[in-house]
Parts: structure tokens; C-alpha cells; sequence
């Protein structure tokens, strides 16, 4: 395993494994049989409405609670400084833990400054061992950063191949944080998984295309987060250590930049209205897990 380390002092698996999506009826499998594999970083997040099953999951697994980096996110219905604070302790709760990892926040609306403050306060109570943010475009991150007590330590974005963030990157490095990629293979969007040129390069090191990406965003610094409910496919995603691409190959890798979302774009003034319509019906639905998810 490969690590990075925060601003903070604390070292995070550099790969690690998500679970957006993963039904609550299958997760807990899922995190044993990824824990089983070597996973030792769990990504979920209070929107995923499976940190109940995480947390039953990691302490079925015999491992030390120390051992294995868990992240969580506040979702946006929540933000707010006491919201936040409740949120949290909600978490704990379901995770059956006493501290997080890394606490996120998941979407760059509503009160994330109060919200921020939250976080704050929780890290320096020790509940957080680390802070950050999610989905944050540069120009939100930097008004976070220079307004804020503490910096974020992470930013977490969609980053793939088809949107590599490379200019987020740089001010992200500038002011300290960690980038990690969600959908680091872009759930396969327009072709990535038949890409040509990725799969020649697989086909030089007898690998996937999966294992390639994965291999170029591991190069590059970035934090990946692969989610898969099938074992296999988890082992294949796991074996990513043992090669390395060449400066020429991660050249060729660099071409297939789009630098557009493969999903959608926080900054279009439509998808902030529906993130606001959807939190107004999420206050009223009780069955959360039924509702259509976008993010």
C-alpha cells in the first residue's frame, strides 16, 4: 500500500474503497470481503445511507479500528453549525466509533461555513482526525482555505481520465490539500473502459484498463477511492502496486483530458436548484434511501 500524507501529519492510504451505491443489503459483505482483500481505507458518506452497515462490518471484521482510515461525509441537509455538530455524533453512532478518519464536507451549498466551523471544532476535540471538503470547484476551495481557521486537508472530486483536474490540482497543492477522486474510472462514461489507447497500454503490462487508470491516478498523487460489489474485481483494483507507467505513458494519458464532467457541474445555476428542491423533499421523506441520486 501506498500513502499520502495530509497537512496534518496523518498518513491516508493512498487507494482506497467506496461504497456509493452499494445497497444496504449488500454492503456489509462488500466491506468484509474489501477488508479481506486489503483494503484498509472505507469511503461512505451520511448521503450513501449505509454508514450503519460500514461500521457493523469493520467491527465484524476482527481488524484493529486503528488499522483502517474511515471516511464519512455531512451531507448538505445538515450543514449549519449545530446541524453539523448533530450530524456528526449521528455518524459516530452508526460507524460505531469514537472518532473519524476524515470527515467531508459533501457538497460546496447551503451553510458549509457553518458547517465548517462544526468540523473545526470536532477535529481539535479529537472526534475528526482530519477535515475536509468535497466538490469544492478551485475558486469555493480558496475562499474556504483563506477565510477558515483550519484548511481543509482534503478535496474530493470527480477525476478520471476524461476529467483529469489538472488546474485544480495545482491550487489545491498551493494551499495544502490532498485531491482524491470519486468515480475514478467515471462509472465508464463516453467509451473509457474501451478506450484504445488505455488499452494498449494494458495490453504491455497484461493488465486492465481499470488497473491502468487507477495506476495513472496513483502516480500522480491522487487518492482513488474504486468501488466494485464483486470480490474479483476488487482484488483487480487492489493490485495496482507492483508496476509503474513511464513518463511517456502518462504523456499519452494526458491527452484524453476533456477537462469536462462526465456527470454534471456544480457551477450550472440549474443543478443548484435542484440540489435545493431536493433538500426540500428530503425533509419530508422518511425513506431516504428511495431517493434519486445524482451526486
Amino acid at each position: 500500500m501506498e500513502y499520502v500524507t495530509l497537512s496534518n501529519g496523518v498518513r491516508m492510504p493512498q487507494l482506497g474503497y467506496g461504497v456509493y451505491q452499494v445497497s444496504k443489503d449488500e454492503c456489509e459483505r462488500c466491506v468484509l470481503d474489501a477488508l479481506k482483500v486489503g483494503y484498509r481505507h472505507i469511503d461512505t458518506a451520511q448521503s450513501y445511507f449505509n454508514e450503519e452497515e460500514v461500521g457493523t462490518a469493520i467491527a465484524k471484521s476482527g481488524i484493529l479500528r486503528e488499522e483502517i482510515f474511515l471516511t464519512s461525509k455531512v451531507w448538505v441537509e445538515h450543514y449549519g453549525y449545530e446541524q453539523t455538530k448533530a450530524s456528526v455524533y449521528e455518524s459516530l453512532r452508526k460507524l460505531k466509533t469514537d472518532y473519524i478518519d476524515l470527515m467531508l464536507l459533501h457538497q460546496p451549498f447551503g451553510d458549509y461555513y457553518g458547517a465548517w466551523r462544526a468540523l473545526e471544532e470536532l477535529y481539535g476535540e479529537g472526534k475528526l482526525r482530519s477535515i475536509g471538503i468535497s466538490n469544492f470547484y478551485p475558486d469555493r476551495m480558496v475562499d474556504l482555505c483563506s477565510f477558515s481557521r483550519i484548511r481543509p486537508m482534503v478535496n474530493q472530486v470527480e477525476t478520471h481520465p476524461h476529467n483529469q483536474q489538472t488546474e485544480a490540482q495545482k491550487w489545491m497543492q498551493k494551499y495544502g490539500v490532498q485531491i482524491e477522486a470519486w468515480a475514478p474510472f467515471g462509472e465508464g462514461r463516453g467509451g473509457l473502459f474501451t478506450d484504445g489507447t488505455i488499452a494498449k497500454i494494458a495490453a504491455k503490462y497484461e493488465r486492465t484498463v481499470a488497473q491502468i487508470i487507477l495506476r495513472w491516478e496513483l502516480q500522480r498523487g491522487i487518492v482513488v477511492i474504486p468501488k466494485s460489489v464483486h470480490i474479483e474485481r476488487m482484488i483487480e483494483n487492489f493490485n495496482v502496486f507492483d508496476f509503474a507507467l513511464s513518463d511517456e505513458e502518462m504523456a499519452i494519458m494526458a491527452t484524453l483530458d476533456k477537462k469536462q464532467s462526465s456527470f454534471f457541474s456544480h457551477t450550472d445555476p440549474n443543478m443548484v436548484e435542484w440540489f435545493v428542491q431536493m433538500v426540500e423533499q428530503r425533509k419530508s421523506n422518511h425513506d431516504h434511501s428511495k431517493d434519486k441520486k445524482k451526486w
